[in-house]
């Protein structure tokens, strides 16, 4: 490479690098593994090393990555949180190691001493305590300032607010997200149909940043401490003792620390860690080799960017190579059909894999999978499994090509891919495995609104086989639900009062209830008012349908496929035999006070739901927006209401509390 062609590369290395490191420090959505992020790292440092004439204080190499998130108030950090500079091979350690025991020997320094530790795949943070009582929490940010987060970190139930003794200290640690709570979250996030969380890493740094304190309370977030920054009116000669004295403190200190006498002990160390990591309940992204000396640790010092006391050792990804046997389709809560192969059993980075998802149709396609290939496997993030690369080298001719089921492999209902969706899902209302979920929604307040079947009580349902559909629950006997609780003949009466009431509903609930993809409460009402009874809308035609005012072609298709399966005729026949109405009764409505007004709701409302308060909004003839602008007429604000609240009041639109808001729906005044 010459002088020129160097150049230029470093310059796309620098561009690149900011790109994803936006990604990851400020946006928490990277593009690409922390693996593939190191190695372009490594490239420009080698770059920069060996064409010394390039060398930037504004490149990645020389700084950290990471700035304050607009909302959020800035916090100087009095000790800076620097980065660590990695390394990747044993050889590497054993290199530093050396240099230390060197510079030791310079110094007159006769034993070297080591803590490693696990590098925790989380967030960094510091916080701040005066007299023993906590008052600040703040990210790393750029290392220099980072972004004031003091109100999340005290919803961290391991943070202690106050230390055994009144002492001044900061101290620095990592906010992650443990295993098994975060499969938790994204699968409580798919029974939702929320975007799933990339990584737990993401996940508690989104959750950390969050300018509600609200939404981070909900997350189950953890803090592992790992350094003393600054302490006023104690002395401490040794790290290890440090994390000891932090430990008395209250403090959650990192549980992974090895004291390490020599550089054979150290190597010793990062292998057992490397070999334990999988059994670990919260995800790591390496090892980290400090000096334990602290006086000695003021002699190294640091550079712009990393300490020279510490070392971050990056474990490989492991591959392995096994061969695809199979592909099996499962499907999930939301009906989404997910690809899974079934592998001849490998041991990748400590645990046997078996099967691992291929995603979607779009996966398979771009990675060239067929079933009978030689596959390599990894394990993604230390935590999740998957197929990196297929060995077509290695094929025989036998292998035979995979195409997505075109109807589900649980219930037999059509399976649909949407236009500009990767996801293929069944269409069945009485898929087993969507019952649960179909359930629920058709049980919620926006939906038929029967009080008291809420989602555990629904569980128990499932897991007794009182009910294997939606229609089984209007044939629910009164001592089935009783005996679902102790002393439950009050809560079994109002149940079944619930479930009778739901009977007589308007037509727009049953419609909203059914869950047809894309249709809402305010198609519902659309529908309902167009064809005024459900047998209307089953014969419904697509250029009927996309003709009405906000359906449109894709809710128009939905509408069609939804309406063709037979579970979905076999559902109404039993609701209609179980005395639900089905036609509509809302009479056409006059009083359209709210006619060209847009609403905004915001906050946590007392005397109304989100989809109460948006019907009503809706029934006179307003209409309701998720974001406050210009456009907006009316914010109707509740308790804890937050950025759209001061959005509202910069904009200078008009603010109602609630009872304001049930003037207006009473007609007792109007702005």
């Amino acid at each position: 490479m010459n002088t020129k062609q160097a150049k230029e590369r470093i310059e796309q290395l620098r561009k690149e690098l900011e790109y994803h490191a936006k990604k990851y420090y400020d946006e928490d959505k990277p593009e690409i593994s922390d693996f593939a992020y190191d190695m372009l790292m490594v490239e420009l440092r080698n770059l920069e090393q060996n064409y010394p004439e390039y060398q930037s204080k504004e490149s990645l190499t020389q700084k950290v990555g990471g700035q304050v998130k607009e909302g959020f108030q800035k916090v100087t950090h009095e000790v800076p949180l620097q980065s660590l500079q990695d390394v990747f091979s044993i050889e590497e350690v054993e290199e530093y190691i050396e240099k230390i025991e060197q510079k030791a020997e310079e110094n007159n320094i006769k034993e070297v001493t080591y803590v490693v530790e696990t590098k925790i795949d989380g967030l960094s943070a510091a916080l701040i305590y005066k007299q023993g009582k906590l008052i600040k929490g703040a990210t790393r940010g750029n290392g220099l300032v980072g972004e004031d987060v003091t109100q999340n970190v005290k919803t961290i139930k391991t943070i202690p607010r106050q230390l055994k003794e009144d002492i001044d200290i900061i101290v620095r640690g990592e906010v992650f997200i443990a295993k098994d709570n975060f499969e938790r979250m994204n699968q409580e996030r798919e029974e939702k149909q929320e975007e799933l969380f990339a990584n737990a890493r993401n996940a508690a740094a989104g959750s950390l940043r969050q300018l509600d304190s609200k939404i981070t309370e909900k997350r189950p977030l953890d803090m592992y401490i790992f350094n003393v920054q600054k302490i006023d009116g104690k002395e401490f000669d040794s790290h290890y003792k440090e994390l000891e004295y932090l430990s008395e403190q209250g403090f959650n200190v990192n549980p992974i620390r090895i004291y390490c006498k020599n550089k054979e002990e150290v190597k010793e160390a990062i292998e057992k860690i490397g070999e334990e990591r999988e059994k670990l309940t919260f995800g790591i992204d390496g090892a980290v080799v400090k000096v334990d000396n602290l006086m000695f640790r003021e002699i190294l010092g640091s550079t712009a960017k990393t300490p020279r006391w510490a070392i971050a050792y990056k474990y490989p990804p492991e591959k392995k190579e096994t061969k695809l046997k199979d592909i099996l389709c499962q499907v999930g809560r939301t009906g989404v059909i997910t690809p899974m192969a079934i592998l001849d059993p490998v041991k990748v980075a400590g645990s046997t894999i078996s099967k691992t998802t291929l995603h979607n149709q779009d996966f398979i396609t771009e990675k060239e999978l067929k079933i009978g290939d030689i596959v390599v496997i990894q394990k993604a993030g230390d935590v999740i499994p998957e197929i990196v690369e297929v060995k077509k080298d290695k094929r025989t001719g036998e292998e035979i090509e995979f195409e997505m089921p075109k109807v589900c492999p649980v219930c037999g209902a059509q399976a649909i891919r949407e236009e500009g969706e990767s996801a293929i899902r069944c269409t069945g209302i009485e898929c087993p495995a969507k019952l649960f979920r179909n359930l629920v929604h058709f049980a919620s307040r926006e939906a038929m609104n029967i009080d008291g079947l809420g989602e555990n009580i629904i569980q128990q349902l499932l897991d007794k086989k009182l009910i294997e559909n939606i229609a089984d629950i209007y044939t629910l006997q009164f001592e089935e639900i009783a005996s679902l609780k102790k002393n439950g003949k009050k809560f079994a009466q109002n149940l079944v009062d619930s479930i009778n009431k739901s009977k007589e509903n308007d037509l727009y609930q049953l419609i909203t209830a059914l869950g047809i993809r894309h249709v809402g409460t305010k198609a519902s009402k659309l529908l309902a008012r167009k064809y005024n009874n459900i047998d209307n809308l089953i014969k419904a035609e697509y250029e009927d349908l996309s003709r009405i005012k906000d359906i449109g072609p894709i809710v128009a298709n939905s509408i069609i496929n939804f309406f063709h399966e037979e579970q979905t005729i076999d559902l109404i026949i039993k609701l209609k035999k179980a005395g639900v109405n089905t036609t509509a009764k809302e009479e056409e409505n006059t009083d359209n006070r709210f006619e060209g007004k847009t609403f905004v709701l915001t906050g946590s409302l007392e005397k109304y739901t989100r989809g109460e308060a948006s019907n009503l909004i809706e029934k006179y003839g307003g209409k309701t927006s998720s974001t406050v602008s210009k456009k907006t007429d009316y914010v109707i604000a509740g308790e804890e209401a937050g950025s759209k609240l001061t959005k509202a009041q910069k904009l200078g639109i008009t603010i109602l509390t609630e009872t304001e808001f049930k003037q207006l729906i009473n007609g007792n005044k109007w702005q």
